[in-house]
């Protein structure tokens, strides 16, 4: 097994959480692969590339309360594991959302990741 450099793997996921707290789409697509997957866990693929990913987090981006609060993370080999929570504004109101985010990491990238949510509870 190649050596795997943790701080490397690490880079993207934590560039991507800290650009999508300041909600700039730009700097959040810079850490994924051009033809990423963006999965919900196990296995249903919701976006696929960087236009899809894009529509899915621009209205998301333009809710004033998002927020992801990292409370963990878990790194073996390219593989980044994140637990947080979510803040976000649903039609029912602020909620939060508990979310764990597993993310493969190749060539400086996010190539895939997939998402378990939680129950949403309106806070």
């Amino acid at each position: 097994m190649p050596n795997i450099d943790t701080a490397r793997v690490v880079l993207p996921v934590r560039s991507q959480l800290e650009a999508y707290n300041a909600k700039d789409i730009d700097a959040f697509l810079k850490w994924w692969a051009p033809n990423c997957e963006y999965y919900s866990f196990p296995s249903t693929l919701l976006a696929r590339g960087h236009d899809e990913i894009r529509l899915r987090h621009e209205e998301r981006f333009r809710e004033p309360d998002l927020h992801g609060y990292l409370h963990s993370r878990s790194v073996v080999g390219n593989l980044v594991v994140d637990c947080e929570t979510v803040t976000r504004n649903f039609p029912e109101g602020k909620g939060e959302v508990d979310v764990i985010g597993l993310y493969e990491v190749e060539d400086d990238l996010i190539v895939r990741a997939w998402f378990k949510m939680g129950q949403m509870r309106l806070v």
